[in-house]
């Protein structure tokens, strides 16, 4: 029989995820570069269930918090997020996942937040 650890590691291989930089695997979500999902910092909360987020491409866009995160994370002005850009209007995007302070942290630390917006 094989080892349960071994067998951990392989199914993480086999489901893409990868190990950081200490070669110890992390269980937190990161952006999906291909989905062109991205780290944003929440700037200024505007109303109507829009907040203006400052991106790792410097960029600031007006973001859309849905409904489905509306009613179980609160987002507050300096929260990490991951947002996806609008297709049609460049300015504008999606936040997909909001992260706690502690997470927020965690990925500072481990360096996996771009220099930009690295403000844990």
């Amino acid at each position: 029989m094989d080892d349960p650890v071994n067998q951990n590691s392989r199914n993480r291989q086999r489901r893409g995820e990868k190990p950081a930089e200490g070669g110890e695997y992390i269980r937190l979500r990161l952006p999906k570069r291909q989905n062109k999902e991205m780290f944003a910092i929440a700037e200024q909360l505007m109303g109507g269930s829009r907040i203006n987020a400052v991106c790792d491409d410097g960029k600031s866009r007006m973001a859309r918090i849905p409904g489905k995160m509306k009613r179980r994370a609160r987002v507050r002005a300096g929260d990490l997020l991951i947002i996806k850009p609008w297709d049609i209007q460049n300015e504008k995007a999606d936040i997909v996942y909001r992260y706690n302070r502690t997470q927020a942290n965690t990925l500072s630390r481990r360096k996996l937040l771009p220099e930009e917006i690295n403000v844990f």
